[in-house]
Protein backbone atom coordinates (compact mmCIF):
# COMPACT_ATOMS: atom_id res chain seq x y z
CA UNK A 1 0.00 0.00 0.00
CA UNK A 2 0.91 3.38 -1.12
CA UNK A 3 1.27 6.26 1.20
CA UNK A 4 1.52 9.91 0.92
CA UNK A 5 0.93 12.87 3.01
CA UNK A 6 0.81 14.85 -0.52
CA UNK A 7 -2.49 15.13 -2.95
CA UNK A 8 -0.70 12.68 -5.63
CA UNK A 9 2.49 10.54 -6.19
CA UNK A 10 5.60 11.36 -8.63
CA UNK A 11 5.61 8.80 -11.45
CA UNK A 12 2.05 7.83 -10.61
CA UNK A 13 -1.45 8.66 -11.99
CA UNK A 14 -4.60 8.62 -9.49
CA UNK A 15 -7.71 6.87 -11.95
CA UNK A 16 -10.27 6.79 -9.29
CA UNK A 17 -11.05 8.12 -5.74
CA UNK A 18 -12.44 5.93 -3.18
CA UNK A 19 -13.32 7.46 -0.61
CA UNK A 20 -12.34 9.04 2.75
CA UNK A 21 -10.72 6.23 4.99
CA UNK A 22 -9.79 6.19 8.71
CA UNK A 23 -8.06 3.37 11.13
CA UNK A 24 -8.76 4.61 14.98
CA UNK A 25 -7.35 3.72 17.80
CA UNK A 26 -7.94 3.98 21.24
CA UNK A 27 -5.13 2.56 23.82
CA UNK A 28 -4.58 2.66 27.53
CA UNK A 29 -1.80 2.95 29.53
CA UNK A 30 -0.97 0.46 32.06
CA UNK A 31 -0.85 1.37 35.55
CA UNK A 32 3.20 0.32 35.95
CA UNK A 33 4.15 2.40 32.86
CA UNK A 34 1.75 5.17 34.32
CA UNK A 35 3.98 4.89 37.66
CA UNK A 36 6.94 4.86 35.88
CA UNK A 37 6.37 7.82 33.50
CA UNK A 38 5.25 10.02 37.18
CA UNK A 39 8.37 9.22 38.48
CA UNK A 40 10.07 10.41 34.99
CA UNK A 41 8.25 13.35 35.32
CA UNK A 42 9.14 14.21 38.77
CA UNK A 43 12.74 13.94 37.69
CA UNK A 44 12.55 15.52 34.35
CA UNK A 45 13.54 13.85 30.81
CA UNK A 46 11.83 11.92 28.23
CA UNK A 47 9.18 9.81 29.42
CA UNK A 48 10.03 6.57 26.68
CA UNK A 49 6.63 4.47 28.64
CA UNK A 50 4.25 6.96 26.92
CA UNK A 51 6.49 7.54 23.64
CA UNK A 52 6.64 3.92 22.78
CA UNK A 53 2.59 3.37 23.84
CA UNK A 54 2.32 6.42 21.23
CA UNK A 55 4.65 5.18 18.87
CA UNK A 56 2.30 1.37 18.95
CA UNK A 57 -0.54 3.65 18.75
CA UNK A 58 0.15 5.44 15.62
CA UNK A 59 0.91 2.06 13.80
CA UNK A 60 -2.11 0.12 15.03
CA UNK A 61 -4.04 3.20 13.61
CA UNK A 62 -2.31 3.32 10.36
CA UNK A 63 -2.52 -0.24 9.73
CA UNK A 64 -6.22 -0.07 10.65
CA UNK A 65 -6.76 2.62 7.18
CA UNK A 66 -4.47 0.46 5.30
CA UNK A 67 -7.02 -2.76 5.72
CA UNK A 68 -10.14 -0.70 5.24
CA UNK A 69 -8.69 1.20 2.01
CA UNK A 70 -7.95 -2.99 1.06
CA UNK A 71 -11.33 -4.03 1.85
CA UNK A 72 -12.53 -1.27 -1.11
CA UNK A 73 -10.42 -2.20 -3.27
CA UNK A 74 -7.50 0.59 -3.36
CA UNK A 75 -3.78 0.14 -3.41
CA UNK A 76 -2.62 3.75 -2.11
CA UNK A 77 -3.71 6.53 0.17
CA UNK A 78 -3.26 10.28 -0.33
CA UNK A 79 -3.44 13.25 2.16
CA UNK A 80 -2.44 10.70 5.10
CA UNK A 81 -3.15 12.77 8.42
CA UNK A 82 -2.45 11.66 11.79
CA UNK A 83 -4.22 12.81 14.55
CA UNK A 84 -3.88 12.34 18.92
CA UNK A 85 -6.07 13.06 21.53
CA UNK A 86 -5.63 12.19 25.41
CA UNK A 87 -9.39 10.41 26.25
CA UNK A 88 -10.57 10.31 29.78
CA UNK A 89 -8.65 11.08 33.41
CA UNK A 90 -6.70 7.61 33.02
CA UNK A 91 -4.47 7.85 30.53
CA UNK A 92 -5.72 6.90 27.31
CA UNK A 93 -4.96 8.00 24.19
CA UNK A 94 -6.87 7.97 21.10
CA UNK A 95 -5.09 8.21 17.66
CA UNK A 96 -6.84 8.58 14.25
CA UNK A 97 -5.04 7.95 10.72
CA UNK A 98 -7.11 9.69 7.91
CA UNK A 99 -6.76 9.79 3.92
CA UNK A 100 -8.26 9.47 0.89
CA UNK A 101 -8.25 5.57 -0.79
CA UNK A 102 -7.32 5.68 -4.44
CA UNK A 103 -6.52 3.49 -7.05
CA UNK A 104 -2.98 4.59 -8.99
CA UNK A 105 -1.86 3.46 -12.21
CA UNK A 106 2.14 3.45 -12.22
CA UNK A 107 3.55 4.78 -15.13
CA UNK A 108 7.37 3.89 -16.50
Amino acid sequence: MLLTTTNDFSGKTIKEYRGVIFGEVINGIDYGKDIMASFRNFSGGRVHEYEDELIKSRADAINEMISRAEQIGANAIVGVKIDYEPMGAGGMIMVVASGTAVIVEQNN
